[in-house]
């Protein structure tokens, strides 16, 4: 149940980024923001790593992963960037739940790309995230 942990984890910093970005962005461009949350996020990454001793890269590095890591990464960048953007723009309370549209978004991917099975549960759970999105956006 480790994953549970760390899924807790994941959204209770999520949504503490929200509202430290929030208040972060305040008069600040929103790619310097976006710069300075990336380094702390690179330093507290290597520290860990560091600590952990867990600096030895595999033999080989088969070019599939790694490419996906990349792309990835790019992902997480221009997510990021308009992710601050939006908060610039916009209250955290508003911002917040449309980007948490994203759960519906790797559901597809998830069931299309991966080929993971689609249930009735993901369905239903999908459709209630896109209400409670539109009922807050609207």
């Amino acid at each position: 149940m480790n994953w549970v942990f760390f899924s807790v984890g994941s959204a209770f910093f999520a949504g503490l980024t929200a509202i430290l970005g929030k208040l972060g962005v305040d008069g600040m461009n929103s790619n310097l923001a976006t710069f300075i949350r990336t380094i702390v996020i690179l330093l507290i990454t290597a520290g860990i790593i560091s600590a952990r001793n867990e600096w030895q890269l595999p033999q080989h590095i088969a070019a599939k992963p790694f490419t996906f890591l990349v792309l990835s990464g790019i992902a997480t960048g221009l997510s990021w960037l308009c992710y601050y953007r939006a908060l610039q723009l916009a209250p955290a309370s508003w911002v917040a739940p449309i980007d948490k549209l994203s759960v519906v978004i790797a559901i597809i991917l998830g069931v299309v790309i991966l080929g993971e099975p689609l249930s009735l549960k993901l369905v239903a759970g999908s459709i209630l995230i896109l209400s409670g999105v539109l009922v807050l956006a609207l």
